[in-house]
C-alpha cells in the first residue's frame, strides 16, 4: 500500500511538501517555506516525523516555497540525498544563500528590539552555514532519464516551463507487487514565454497532483501587459521620478531583464535610463541562467549565441552590498530599481518602498502573484497606508498591477496540461492553490474530462491501493 502525506501547499500556495510512503521507502517531494499568513504559528519549524526514515528528497524547482526548508531539514538530522535537475541545484544554492543572509539580518534586527524590551533573543530560521550544507546533499539529475531515488521508487523529470530547471515529476512506485505512476506537476509555466521551452506534461499516470495557483482565472495577453509595463517606466522617468519593481529572484527578474533589453533594442526605452538590479540572489540566478543555455527555447538560444544577452546585461547596474543599496535612497534621481522579495515581504525592496512610496510620482509595478496577507497584496488592493518596521508609511505612489508576467499557467492552460493524462482517467488531486482557485479548476476538469478532483488540506493522508 502506498500512502501520500500532504504536508503543505494545500488550501494555500506556500510550503509545498509531500511524503510518498511505502513499506520500503519514504520519499519527500519538495520542502518549501510557508510564507505570509501560512507562516504563522511556527509552521516553518514543524518537521516531518521520523526524519531518519526519509529515504530521499526530490525537488521540483528552486523557488523558496518549494526548497526553503531544506536547510532546516538537514539541520534537524536528515542525511540522505536531495535530487534535483542541474539548473535547479545551482539556483537552489543561490536562493538559499540569499534567504539565509536575510534570515540572519532580520533575526539580528529583531533581537536588538527584543533586548531593549528585556526579551530573550530568537535564532534565525536557518543560517548561511545551514544553507551551505545543502550542496553536499544534492544529486543532479538529467531531464527525461529515469533515476532510482529509493528502493522501489524511480523518478523522471519533465520540463515544466516555470523557471529554469523547473520540472514535473513522473514517479514510478512499486510496493507489494503493485506498481503505480504518480505525477507531481510542480509549478507549471505558461506557453510562449521567452527564454524557456513550453511545459511538457506526462501522458500516463494513476494519480496526479496538479498545481492550481491560477485555477480560477486567465492571465491577460502578454503584449498589452508588456506595453503597459514599458509605458509606466517611460512616463515615470520622463517625469523625473522612480520606478520600483518587486521581483522574485528566479524567473521573474530574468524575464524583466529580457523585456527591458528588448525594449531598449527596439527603441521603446532610452538606453541611458539607470536600471539597478538590487538583489544579489537575482544576480546569482541570472548567472545560472547564462550557464544553462541548453534549456533555452529557440529564440533565446539565438540571442545567447549572438552575444545579445551579454550586451544587455552590461547596461544594467548591479548593486552588491547593503551600503550600495542604502545609497540608492540617499538621492532622488530618476531610475528603475528591481529588487526582492517579489511579494514585498522582505529583502531590499522593503527598504526602497519605505523610502519612496510616500512620494507622489513614484511608480510601484507589481508583476507577480501577491499572496494573501502580504504587503504586496495590500498594496495591490489599494492600501493607503502600510506598516514597515512598525512605522506607518502613507502610500502616495502610483501602484500598478501588471498581470501578464506570471510564471504560472492560467486556468485554460492547466486544464489543457491534463489533456493526455485525462485519457487514462487518473485520480486527480489539486494542491498549490487557494481554495477558490482549486474549486474553480476542479469544476473545469469535471466539465472537460469528467474527472472529479480531490481537494486535500494540510495533514491529509491519501492511500493508493
Amino acid at each position: 500500500m502506498i500512502r501520500i502525506h500532504v504536508l503543505g501547499a494545500a488550501g494555500g500556495v506556500t510550503g509545498s511538501c509531500y511524503i510518498v510512503e511505502t513499506s520500503k521507502a519514504h520519499v519527500m517531494v519538495d520542502f518549501g517555506q510557508f510564507q505570509g499568513p501560512d507562516a504563522r504559528g511556527g509552521s516553518n519549524l514543524v518537521m516531518p516525523p521520523d526524519i531518519d526514515r526519509l529515504s530521499a528528497v526530490v525537488l521540483t524547482h528552486a523557488h523558496l516555497d518549494h526548497s526553503g526548508r531544506l536547510p532546516i531539514l538537514c539541520k534537524n538530522g536528515y542525511k540522505g540525498d536531495i535530487f534535483a535537475t542541474s539548473a535547479s541545484s545551482d539556483l537552489t544554492d543561490a536562493v538559499l544563500a540569499d534567504a539565509a543572509g536575510i534570515q540572519e539580518q532580520d533575526a539580528a534586527s529583531e533581537n536588538r528590539r527584543r533586548e531593549r524590551a528585556g526579551l530573550e533573543p530568537i535564532p534565525p530560521l536557518f543560517t548561511r552555514a545551514d544553507a551551505e550544507c545543502i550542496k553536499t546533499r544534492t544529486k543532479d539529475c538529467p531531464f527525461y532519464k529515469p533515476v532510482q531515488v529509493a528502493d522501489g521508487v524511480s523518478i523522471l523529470y519533465r520540463e515544466a516551463g516555470h523557471i529554469l530547471g523547473a520540472a514535473s515529476i513522473e514517479m514510478t512506485v512499486t510496493d507489494g507487487g503493485i506498481t503505480k505512476v504518480i505525477v507531481f506537476s510542480g509549478d507549471i509555466g505558461p506557453h510562449h514565454v521567452p527564454i524557456l521551452r513550453d511545459p511538457d506534461p506526462p501522458e500516463k499516470a494513476d494519480l496526479v497532483f496538479l498545481e492550481s495557483t491560477y485555477g480560477d482565472r486567465e492571465h491577460p495577453p502578454m503584449q498589452p501587459s508588456l506595453d503597459q509595463f514599458i509605458k509606466i517606466i517611460r512616463d515615470t522617468i520622463f517625469n523625473k521620478q522612480r520606478v520600483l519593481i518587486p521581483a522574485f529572484a528566479i524567473g521573474r527578474t530574468q524575464l524583466i531583464l529580457y523585456y527591458l533589453g528588448q525594449a531598449v533594442r527596439e527603441g521603446k526605452l532610452q538606453a541611458d535610463i539607470p536600471v539597478y538590479l538590487d538583489s544579489p540572489a537575482a544576480m546569482r540566478a541570472t548567472m545560472v541562467y547564462r550557464k544553462h543555455g541548453e534549456l533555452y527555447d529557440t529564440e533565446a538560444s539565438k540571442l545567447a549565441r549572438s552575444g545579445t544577452f551579454e550586451q544587455d546585461l552590461k547596461k544594467f547596474r548591479i548593486i552588491e552590498s547593503p551600503a550600495e543599496s542604502r545609497a540608492l535612497n540617499e538621492s532622488w534621481d530618476p531610475c528603475v530599481i528591481i529588487a526582492g522579495s517579489g511579494m514585498c515581504e522582505g529583502g531590499r525592496i522593503v527598504h526602497h518602498i519605505r523610502h519612496n512610496i510616500w512620494r507622489r510620482g513614484t511608480s510601484l509595478i507589481l508583476v507577480g502573484y501577491m499572496g494573501e496577507g502580504t504587503m504586496g497584496r495590500r498594496l495591490a488592493q489599494g492600501a493607503k497606508q502600510v506598516y514597515i518596521f512598525n512605522d506607518p508609511i502613507i502610500v502616495r505612489a502610483n501602484v500598478h498591477k501588471v498581470d501578464g508576467f506570471s510564471a504560472h499557467a492560467g486556468r485554460a492552460e492547466l486544464i489543457e496540461w491534463m489533456s493526455k493524462l485525462a485519457t487514462g482517467k487518473p485520480r486527480v488531486v489539486l494542491t498549490h492553490g487557494d481554495n477558490g482557485p482549486r474549486a474553480s479548476l476542479a469544476q473545469g476538469l469535471l466539465e472537460r474530462y469528467g474527472l472529479k478532483a480531490e481537494l486535500p488540506m494540510r495533514g491529509d493522508v491519501l492511500t493508493v491501493a
